[in-house]
């Protein structure tokens, strides 16, 4: 089937403003040519040994983890058939061997594929950011992480920040869908999971609607950014996303950012007590405190106090390092009892 032929909206680079602020439309945002002049970029342009040998440049020697794919799984990163075990290897591995063993394997019929992924640039490529800086984001505390490979797919996951993803290097092709298409999407294990985050279990490939019927309406949801070289796609935290990489030689360069304080949790250990706290209650009951939850966590914050006195509103005031402190302490006693 196929998936969608509902294209991402794309803007050009001179309209692009504040790239952060493009996820504030709730919605995915192509920027044709955002890192055009790149030096990987131009490097990248001149073919996959010209690429390798800017990267490095920068790589300090620090070992990191390579993921080697058998040829027959056509580079897709999943589960093996107990779905308790990963079908691929990871290994420790010098950035620099692991790069050649690539480029000594590229689009051989019988070759593995390679994936470098995720991995901090700040770390591992000292340098480079300053070299190839992104414009037109203001991103303090963003984690810039590069990823490098042969024709890999990563499976569709979401995460937990917002990202701008940079096509560097070969081309790729991101197929989005909203939040609310989680339950379209078949998620797999909680873990182990092939890159950290929980994946969808269905085949993009060959979709078996029979035993995923819910698929063709995430389908209809879902939309499609096509990046080359240099462009760049931008979307909001928990978007689906399923990352081709269709070129022999491929780097992606990508930014997470959220906008929420430092001193906050992750909302997926909310979500693990919450499977221990709720999910099993009686029905009624689970109703009864989502009336609670919409009141107290995803309604107005201010709402909840604002009838009560300052000195009184304790946790329900708004939250700062020390509320965030002394909250995360009494959690853990509670849990610890």
């Amino acid at each position: 089937m196929s998936i969608t032929d509902v294209r991402a909206r794309e803007i050009d680079v001179r309209e692009a403003g504040d790239l952060a602020a493009l996820v504030g439309g709730g919605q995915p945002v192509v920027v044709r040519g955002l890192a055009a002049d790149w030096p990987l970029v131009v490097a990248g342009r001149a073919g996959p040994e010209a690429a390798a040998a800017y990267l490095r440049g920068f790589y300090n020697g620090r070992p990191a983890t390579g993921y080697t794919a058998r040829a027959e799984l056509g580079g897709r990163y999943f589960y093996d058939e107990t779905l308790t075990r990963l079908d691929f290897e990871a290994e420790r591995v010098a950035l620099d061997n692991y790069l050649a063993r690539m480029l000594a394997s590229l689009d051989g019929a019988d070759a593995p594929s390679f994936y470098v992924g995720s991995t901090d640039l700040d770390q591992f490529f000292p340098g480079f950011t300053d070299a190839n800086p992104l414009s037109r984001a203001d991103l303090p505390r963003a984690l810039r992480s590069i990823w490098i490979g042969t024709r890999t797919t990563a499976q569709a996951h979401y995460d937990m920040s917002n990202n701008i993803a940079v096509c560097a290097v070969g081309r790729r092709r991101f197929t989005l869908f909203p939040p609310d298409q989680v339950a379209n999407l078949y998620p797999g294990p909680l873990e182990p999971t092939p890159g950290g985050q929980v994946v969808s279990m269905v085949d993009f490939r060959a979709p078996d609607l029979d035993r995923f019927p819910g698929f063709a309406d995430a389908v209809a949801a879902a939309q499609v950014a096509e990046l080359g070289p240099g462009d760049a796609v931008v979307y909001p935290a928990l978007w689906w996303h399923h990352v081709e990489a269709l070129d022999a030689f491929n780097v992606l360069v990508n930014y997470w950012w959220n906008d929420a304080a430092a001193f906050m949790d992750t909302p997926m250990n909310t979500l693990l007590h919450a499977m221990l706290s709720l999910r099993d209650r009686p029905a009624a009951e689970k109703q009864a405190w989502r009336a609670l939850f919409d009141y107290y966590v995803f309604g107005d914050a201010l709402r909840p106090a604002a009838h009560l006195p300052p000195a009184t509103q304790g946790k329900l005031a708004p939250l700062d390092e020390t509320g965030a402190r002394r909250l995360r302490a009494e959690l853990l006693r509670k849990l610890n009892r």
